[in-house]
């Protein structure tokens, strides 16, 4: 997929925050975070409204020159760092939180990025995800059509070992987000923190 192209008109995913980010931003602690696949700023720039220092990381140039441009708008200011998730190094123990929404990946990428995750937390660190589940491949309402880019809880909290879970669940739920997410779609959400202090 061309992220680049897919971005280069209007926002795909809106401007909004996800709604399951707003609902758990109490759980990360205060300080640095790294939001992966950002895309055009929405979460990043709603969490550096609320004084988080964010670095944002997504693969496409065009995207984040929309997230700076909309941090401007909003008069905060993030970090943004252009990367192929594949390849991007995560410093250890350097993030108070963690974001994945929506960054879908093959397994042979996400698996080894959760690991890299874990390790970049700091004690007491956050991480927080939103996906679509495997089930999603019934819906048509956004997400890869490649069922091994596609979550699962039970794959999650195995790649995940090492967080303690204040919230896993996997839940329909209607999202709206933009025109790239629209309408009933099945999700999976994870709240872990990495225990310790």
């Amino acid at each position: 997929m061309n992220w680049d192209q897919r971005f280069s008109k209007g926002f795909t995913y809106g401007t909004a925050p996800n709604d399951f980010l707003v609902a758990i931003t109490d759980k990360i602690p205060r300080g640095r975070i790294l939001s992966l696949a950002e895309g055009e700023g929405r979460n990043a720039v709603y969490l550096a409204s609320l004084g988080y220092d964010v670095t944002a990381v997504d693969a496409s140039a065009i995207a984040l020159r929309k997230a700076v441009k909309l941090a401007e708008e909003r008069n905060v200011r993030i970090s943004v760092e252009l990367a192929d998730l594949a390849h991007f190094h995560i410093s250890t123990g350097e993030w108070d939180g963690i974001l994945s929404c929506y960054c879908h990946l093959p397994s042979a990428i996400r698996i080894p990025l959760h690991s890299s995750i874990i390790r970049g937390l700091k004690r007491g660190g956050a991480f927080i995800l939103e996906g679509f589940s495997k089930e999603q491949l019934g819906y048509d309402t956004g997400g890869p059509k490649d069922a091994d880019m596609l979550l699962s809880l039970d794959e999650l909290r195995l790649e995940l070992d090492g967080l303690d879970f204040i919230h896993a669940v996997q839940m329909e739920r209607d999202v709206r987000e933009g025109n790239g997410h629209t309408g009933v779609a099945s999700v999976v959400q994870i709240a872990g923190i990495k225990p310790g202090r």
